[in-house]
This record gives C-alpha cells, structure tokens and sequence, in this order.
C-alpha cells in the first residue's frame, strides 16, 4: 500500500504551546489507526493539524495526492452547536457540498441519496427532526450519515463513540469496519483500550508525543500507559515551543 499521510517532526500547539511534540511516521492508504492517549495527549490537535485546522509549529505533514475534498472530519460532539435551528435532513445534506457546492441545488438523485444514509444509520423517520431535540447517539448517527455522502478517502474521527449508547456504538462501529473494507484510510481517536484491541489493527499511543506506534498488543501495555499518564501529569503550561531538528 502507498503511504497517504506522512509527518515530519511535527510540533502543534496553541499560541506558540507546544501540545503534540516532534511526530515522525507514515499512514498507509486503507489504514484503520486508533489514537490513543489520556486526556490532554494531544489526540484532539494532531488530528485538527491533519485536516489542515492548526497550522504546526514546526515540521511539516505531508497529505499524498489528497484534496480538501477527500478528507472527511468528525470533530467531538461536544464541539458541535446543537441551538443551531437546523433539522436532520440538512445536516446529512451538507455531506453533498463537495458535489453542489455552498449554494449548489438537490436534485432528485441527491435527494435519495440522502435518505439513504439516513436509513443506513437507523435514522429513517427523524429527517425533519430538529438536532437539539437528537439524543448524544442520535445525533452521532446522523453526523455518520452525513459522513458517508462525503464519500471521502480519509476519513477523521474524534471520539465517534464517546457519550453514545452500546446499540448505537456497535452499528457506527460497523460502518468505520466498511470503510476500512473499501480501503479508505480512518483515524480514530478512541478511549477504549479493549474496543481499539479487538477491532483496530494499528495504534497510535501518545502522551504530547509519541510513546508507541504499531499493533495495539504491542503499544497498549501497562508499561507504555502508565508513562503516557505520567508524561500527561508532569506536563508544564509554561513550557517553550520545542524547535524543530534541522
């Protein structure tokens, strides 16, 4: 498999802080990665730096042959204003901006495919439905739903399964297993250590930089999580931006 994404001693951070820490490594196309860390890892800014949100530090990451238009992002539900007065039916719609664009119409074609992934998350009968009437897992299916009319090569997920029901995690969990069927490369960034050992081939373990990459039996030890709390706790607020290797 050719490589699709590639950093190179990549710092991210916020206003000069560093949060994720000269990462180097290679995401293979048709990849299904688990990202994996406490909280405060730096899991939720590595993948804002992949879809092109934070601009690093320094280092670089490289996107193969990859458009704007070929990533798909699902940042964590709590990001997502859900006062906004909009209804299940629009939501899914707006996986269809590549296609029609910011004031592109829906023809009868993207109207079916609309309420296809709508029924392929279980949602059928909610389209009219305002999003701040949607439980946690119904709201997760319904941005799953716009995700599969993205149609996109890679695809990121911030914590799909945090805050949702074990019924609705399974079914979205069999989605993200389709798409890893159809060589689409995913991210994921999971709390779930049993979850990313029983379904994800490849993991990522990281505590503000990386501690271990490769098969989760080998990355997810007691060892390596406990440092990767350790490295967390000791972190310094006040710390200087590290300077990339020459």
């Amino acid at each position: 498999m050719t490589v699709q994404l590639q950093f190179h001693d990549v710092t991210l951070g916020y206003e000069r802080h560093p949060a994720v820490h000269h990462l180097d490594g290679r995401i293979r196309n048709g990849s299904l990665l688990a990202v994996v860390g406490p909280n405060g890892a730096g899991k939720s800014t590595l993948f804002k730096g992949v879809v092109g949100l934070l601009k690093p530090l320094s280092g670089r990451i490289d996107l193969r042959g990859l458009r704007a238009r070929d990533i798909a992002y699902l940042p964590q539900i709590a990001e997502i204003d859900r006062s906004f007065p909009i209804d299940v039916y629009d939501v899914v719609a707006m996986g269809l901006w590549h296609k029609a664009g910011a004031f592109g119409g829906i023809v009868g074609a993207d109207r079916d495919a609309i309420h296809q992934a709508v029924a392929s998350v279980g949602l059928t009968g909610f389209e009219q439905r305002s999003i701040g009437t949607l439980s946690g897992g119904q709201m997760q299916r319904a941005l799953f739903a716009r995700l599969l009319l993205q149609d996109a090569q890679l695809i990121v997920l911030d914590e799909p399964f945090a805050a949702i029901d074990a019924k609705t995690a399974a079914d979205l969990l069999d989605i993200v297993k389709r798409w890893h069927s159809e060589s689409r490369t995913v991210l994921a960034a999971l709390h779930d250590l049993e979850l990313v050992k029983s379904s994800f081939p490849e993991a990522l373990l990281l505590a503000r930089e990386p501690l271990a990459w490769g098969a989760p039996s080998q990355v997810l030890t007691a060892e390596n999580l406990l440092k990767a709390r350790q490295m967390c706790e000791a972190f310094d607020e006040e710390a200087a931006a590290c300077i990339a290797a020459a």
